[in-house]
C-alpha cells in the first residue's frame, strides 16, 4: 500500500484503486465545510466512486492512500459530518451503492452530466441536499431528471451550458404518505403538496419548459407554499428559457404586490442582476416600493436599494428626492 501526502484546494483522505481507465475513489472523507472531490488519484483520472465512498460511517477499505492538505482541520473530525457544499469531479461516470448515504449535512452539490450509473440508495439520508449546480455538456437533463425523481423535497437546480447560458428551476416539495387501513387490511397511498408532478415532468429525461410551465394553475389551486411559489416566479423570470408571453404573466401576477418580499429572496441570494427591470414590471405603488428599499436597507444591500431608489424616482420623484441615499 502506498500513502501519499500532497497540497491541495481543500482537505481529503482518499483511499482509491487503480483501474485500467482511470482511478475508483473508494473511501473519501473531509474536514471541511465546502470541498471539491479532487479529479485526479495516483495519476489517474477519478472516474468512479465506490460503495459507500462518502458515508461518514463506512469502514476504512483496503487500497492506496492519498492525503491532500488543504488547510488546518480546526479539530474538525474527518467523516463527512461537516460537509455541506461538494463538487464532484469532471470526469466521474460511476457512484456506487449509498456513495453518499448520511451525509445529512449535504445542502449543495455541484457536479458534470457525465454520470451514466448511480447505485442505490446513493443519496439516501441526504436530508439536507436541496441545491444542485449541473454543467450541461449534452445530458444535463438526464442528470436533472435523476435527482427531481430521487428527492421529494424543494429542489433548486441549476443547468449551466458550454456557452454560459443557465437555466434555474424550482421543484417544489411533496410528501408521499402511506397510512394503514386497518378494517380492510391495506395501506392507503396519499400525496401532499403541489410537487409532484413537477419532479416528474421530465419525460424520457427531457425538460420541455412549456411542460414545467403548464403546471404552474394547478400548483397554485393546491395547498402550497407561498414562498416557493415566489421562488419558483422568480427564477422562471430570470431565467426564461422557452418562456412563453402566456406564462410569463401568470408568474408576474403572483409576484405582484410581492415586490418588498421579491428584493429581499434575490438580494439574499446574491442574484440582484436585473432587479431594476423586473421591479419596473412588478409596477409596484408607493407604499409597495417604499416598503422594498426598507428591505433592501435591512438587509444591508447597497446593490439591491440602487435600482429600487432609482425607480423610485423616476416614478415618484416628488416623495423620493429626500430619501435617495445608499
Amino acid at each position: 500500500m502506498r500513502v501519499e501526502t500532497i497540497s491541495g484546494a481543500h482537505n481529503w483522505k482518499l483511499t482509491y484503486r487503480l483501474l485500467p481507465e482511470g482511478a475508483e475513489v473508494l473511501r473519501a472523507v473531509t474536514c471541511d465545510a465546502a470541498a471539491a472531490l479532487p479529479g485526479e488519484a495516483g495519476g489517474a483520472p477519478v472516474i468512479e466512486l465506490g460503495d459507500h465512498a462518502l458515508a461518514p460511517d463506512a469502514p476504512d477499505p483496503a487500497g492506496e492512500t492519498l492525503t491532500i492538505m488543504g488547510g488546518p482541520d480546526n479539530g474538525v473530525p474527518w467523516d463527512n459530518r461537516a460537509l455541506r457544499a461538494l463538487t464532484l469531479p469532471a470526469g466521474l461516470r460511476r457512484v456506487g451503492n449509498y456513495g453518499l448515504y448520511g451525509c445529512s449535512a449535504l445542502k449543495t452539490l455541484r457536479l458534470w452530466d457525465g454520470v451514466e450509473f448511480w447505485g442505490g440508495g446513493a443519496l439516501m439520508n441526504c436530508s439536507g441536499l436541496d441545491t444542485l449546480v449541473i454543467h450541461d455538456r449534452g445530458r444535463g437533463e438526464e442528470t436533472l431528471a435523476y435527482f427531481a425523481d430521487e428527492l421529494s423535497r424543494e429542489l433548486d437546480a441549476t443547468l449551466l451550458s458550454p456557452d454560459g447560458g443557465a437555466l434555474r428551476l424550482i421543484f417544489p416539495e411533496y410528501t408521499e404518505i402511506y397510512e394503514e387501513n386497518c378494517p380492510a387490511h391495506h395501506f392507503d397511498y396519499t400525496i401532499d403538496g403541489g410537487g409532484y408532478g413537477y419532479h416528474h415532468c421530465l419525460r424520457g429525461r427531457r425538460l420541455r419548459p412549456a411542460e414545467y410551465d403548464a403546471l404552474w394553475p394547478a400548483f397554485l389551486r393546491q395547498e402550497h407554499d407561498p414562498a416557493c411559489a415566489l421562488r419558483l416566479a422568480c427564477c422562471r423570470l430570470r431565467y426564461p428559457v422557452g418562456l412563453t408571453p402566456e406564462a410569463e404573466a401568470a408568474y408576474l401576477a403572483e409576484l405582484r404586490g410581492r415586490t418588498a418580499e421579491v428584493v429581499r429572496y434575490l438580494a439574499e441570494q446574491r442574484a440582484l442582476e436585473g432587479l431594476g427591470a423586473l421591479v419596473r414590471r412588478l409596477e409596484p405603488d408607493r407604499a409597495e416600493l417604499s416598503a422594498a428599499c426598507a428591505a433592501a436597507r435591512e438587509l444591508g444591500s447597497a446593490e439591491a436599494l440602487a435600482p429600487l431608489l432609482e425607480e423610485q424616482h423616476r416614478r415618484f420623484s416628488s416623495g423620493a428626492a429626500r430619501t435617495f441615499d445608499l
